[in-house]
């Protein structure tokens, strides 16, 4: 009888735990080639010129690749490593290899699912099966209380449901050992420089640096319940809201280097410490499961504008202007800037920031909510397309998600918080039209 081998193909789910196909692969076949593909699509240049995956975000992603690498090689596998199309490229790996069946976790948003259409096209053509499996979401599609075209619009009411008629799976198990084939040529991991993006710059203000990986993740996981962390755990961000909890997992969780399972369980285990906070965090899970399952439903349509027309009329004479101020951290207003600043240094900023820095750019400059949700695209380090272009339609008025995710005091910008140490030539008492920015 001839050997079983299975393609596992990797995208955004850069672990070996809790990973539903890896575990499967292992399970049923004698053999499993891992391979995860650096597509050039999404380092190819955005509208504004720059690569639609900036550099901060492709250097936490070649960490996490590497990560997985590594965790691979220390259970007895590999993971092949290349750069090109998946389409292209999966195919005659999978031909070199006899392997008979690939595995994927299915993606929502339509990039993704286009790519997937792509190579389950190309594999259909030498008689492969592209077998799709439900790994982003807390709660699995098959135990949500109602069909995906049947979920409410509503957040308040898609939480309620799921909370009282679901439940969460537990974790699945981690493999002991892997079998891969006799791999030739397991591939370099690129540079920066190989994707054609730059080194990021460091900044001194920066208080924290991600490092992408599995086991990054996990030791992050871990400090947030940790007696001697605590205090740092639920820290607001600057200017944030006191209800918000800083959990800064969101990288790790976009690129799968940890499941929102695995986070859920955690939190469960210590949620007598502080029911608050962690509350808290089970809710920002519920949003994301929110975002995707809405993505799934709707498709495109969930932030397409309802009116082209009034959209237009909506916008600025000189928006082009005032976008690159706004991106730039050049607006004279001090929290704003000082966000931005932020998110240029780091990749990072919290939810809360966002919120504002997205509202004040639709609100208060005028400029076209879609400029901003791709400028966020390509610098934020946990970019996740449902929730990031979820989040700013409906900041947007795009999308019916109805209830604010963050309650944002109704202040004018002028008013609001200076302290920051990205504000570093802000002087109280300075007029707005003194701010330089740096």
């Amino acid at each position: 009888m001839s050997e079983k081998t299975i393609l596992v193909w990797f995208r955004n789910d850069l672990r070996i735990r809790d990973n539903e196909i890896l575990l499967e692969a292992v399970r049923k076949a004698d053999k499993v080639l891992p391979v995860y593909c650096f597509d050039p699509f999404y380092f190819r240049k955005n509208a504004s010129g720059n690569s639609k995956t900036g550099s901060l975000r492709a250097r936490f992603l070649l960490e996490s690749v590497a990560d997985l690498r590594k965790n691979l090689r220390n259970i007895g596998g590999e993971l092949i490593i290349r750069i090109g199309n998946p389409a292209s490229i999966l195919p005659p790996l999978a031909e070199q290899y006899h392997v008979n069946e690939v595995y994927h976790h299915r993606e929502v948003a339509h990039e993704e699912t286009d790519i997937s259409e792509q190579v389950e096209t190309a594999l259909w053509k030498i008689k492969l099966n592209l077998k799709h499996f439900i790994g982003h979401t807390l709660y699995h599609k098959e135990d949500l209380p109602f069909p995906i075209k049947d979920i409410p619009d509503s957040f308040a009411v898609f939480k309620k449901k799921v909370e009282r008629d679901s439940n969460v799976r537990p974790c699945i198990g981690t493999p002991e050992t892997i079998n891969t084939p006799n791999i030739m040529d397991a591939g370099h991991l690129p540079t920066l420089q190989g994707l054609q993006l730059d080194e990021p710059v460091f900044d001194p203000r920066s208080n924290t640096l991600f490092a992408g990986g599995e086991n990054a993740a996990l030791n992050q996981l871990g400090q947030i319940f940790s007696n001697n962390n605590k205090a740092n755990t639920y820290k607001n961000a600057r200017s944030s809201s006191a209800n918000e909890p800083s959990s800064k997992l969101s990288p790790w969780i976009a690129l799968g280097c940890v499941s929102l399972r695995q986070v859920y369980w955690e939190v469960i285990k210590h949620q007598h410490s502080n029911p608050h906070h962690t509350n808290l965090l089970i809710l920002d899970l519920l949003w994301r499961d929110y975002f995707r399952f809405m993505f799934k439903k709707h498709g495109q349509k969930f932030i397409a504008a309802k009116n082209n027309d009034e959209k237009n009329s909506l916008v600025a004479a000189n928006q082009g202007e005032l976008f690159e101020r706004w991106k730039n951290g050049e607006t004279g207003i001090p929290l704003i800037d000082a966000i931005m600043h932020e998110l240029n240094a780091t990749g990072y900023i919290n939810n809360y920031s966002r919120q504002i820095a997205a509202g004040f750019l639709i609100n208060d400059l005028k400029v076209d909510w879609t400029k901003g949700a791709a400028y966020f695209e390509e610098k934020l380090i946990d970019y996740s397309p449902a929730s990031n272009w979820g989040n700013w339609a409906f900041i947007a008025g795009v999308n019916d998600a109805h209830e604010s995710r963050y309650a944002i005091a109704a202040k004018p910008a002028i008013e609001l918080e200076t302290k920051n140490d990205f504000i570093d030539t802000w002087l109280p008492g300075a007029k707005t039209t003194d701010y330089q920015p740096f």
